[in-house]
């Protein structure tokens, strides 16, 4: 008999059960993967490269009570991550920058310059609602057209006047030469790699690991007290109101035989080709190895849920689902990207996941 069950080995789960069991309570979480970690699983591959099976993951808070809860289970490697645009056939920084604009533009302005140029490319949208009028509002139409329309489009399927506002004011636009993707305080990459932290993680004597397991197989034949869900919802409901539409991504890795393939550690392509961006992992995680692994990254409507659509018509029916759920509580908690149908930062989830083992624990 478990205190908890938990369904899936990824941050929102793990972090759970390591919190639950530190406060006594007998765990088990499952996962239907082979491994722990989820979307942030990483291994060596053949070549002995350490490759993120689900895409790269680059560890970014604000939050020193997160970086502090996850420095008792890695050492850090510190690493700011920068992205180049293929523009034009030029490589230019992303966000745009101070930088950005000179070169595109074959200008030498300053930071004040700079702001009076966007401001005369801007197009003033008011309301603000859908992610095409927070550029235009911001950049004017060329560059939303350079940098954004054709990523968009790719990643989603949808125009950018489809989407909520909420994707592209994810990407800001600078006035300074700051090359970073991020600016928060605390930027690292775990030390010997996301999967051995996991494994630190999940090391609790009173966590017990069910891997290659599926919920609806197990849920009649183990005893539990209470649930704690962070699959997809609607799955759970057996998509009582249909299905929640996401996102997803096919990755294609290449080994090559030279030791590095790109300046940087990701660069994006808006404009051309079928793939959205190109990662080098030696680039984020510093291993030092005579050969790369790359990773091209082709957003596809099939697959494993990655990424929640976000429009009204996709939130109005997750409330239906979170109503749903409504009457369930007590019993299930749903927590994470899937279980809550929003697009999380990894120190998101480990902060939502600490906030409610504490409302569990107080309970």
């Amino acid at each position: 008999m478990y205190d908890y069950l938990i369904v899936g080995c990824g941050f929102s789960g793990s972090v759970l059960a390591e919190q639950l069991a530190t406060a006594g309570n007998k765990i088990l979480i499952i996962d239907e993967r082979p491994h722990i970690a989820g979307n942030a699983f990483d291994f060596y591959n053949e070549d002995g490269i350490l490759i993120h099976k689900y895409g790269p993951h680059i560890f970014h808070t604000n939050s020193s009570d997160i970086f502090d809860y996850l420095s008792k289970f890695t050492e850090w490697r510190y690493y700011e991550h920068e992205v180049l645009a293929s523009i034009d056939g030029s490589l230019v920084p992303i966000p745009i920058n101070l930088d950005t604009i000179n070169s595109l533009f074959g200008l030498n302005l300053s930071s004040s310059e700079v702001t009076d140029f966007l401001a005369s490319k801007a197009e003033k949208r008011n309301p603000v609602l859908t992610s095409e009028d927070v550029v235009m509002n911001a950049v004017g139409k060329e560059l939303y057209e350079k940098f954004f329309r054709g990523y968009t489009r790719k990643q989603w399927a949808l125009d950018p006047s489809e989407l909520d506002a909420s994707v592209t004011a994810r990407v800001p636009t600078r006035t300074n030469r700051d090359p970073r993707y991020f600016i928060d305080t605390f930027q690292a990459m775990p030390k010997h790699g996301y999967t051995a932290m996991f494994e630190k993680m999940l090391s609790h004597p009173n966590i017990h690991i069910m891997l290659q397991t599926k919920y609806e197989d197990i849920k009649d034949s183990i005893g539990f007290s209470k649930l704690i869900y962070t699959g997809p919802i609607d799955r759970f409901y057996q998509y009582e109101f249909g299905k929640l539409p996401y996102r997803s991504v096919n990755f294609k890795f290449e080994t090559l035989q030279k030791e590095e393939f790109q300046c940087t550690g990701t660069v994006n392509y808006p404009n051309s080709n079928a793939f959205t961006r190109i990662t080098e992992f030696k680039k984020i995680t510093g291993q030092t190895h005579p050969q790369t692994t790359i990773v091209y990254e082709f957003p596809t409507a099939e697959g494993d849920p990655y990424y929640p659509i976000p429009r009204p018509e996709n939130q109005d029916l997750y409330k239906k689902y979170k109503d749903r759920a409504a009457l369930d509580e007590g019993k299930v908690y749903f927590t994470g990207r899937l279980g809550t149908y929003r697009y999380y930062n990894m120190d998101q989830v480990v902060g939502q996941s600490l906030t409610l083992a504490k409302k569990i624990i107080g309970e």
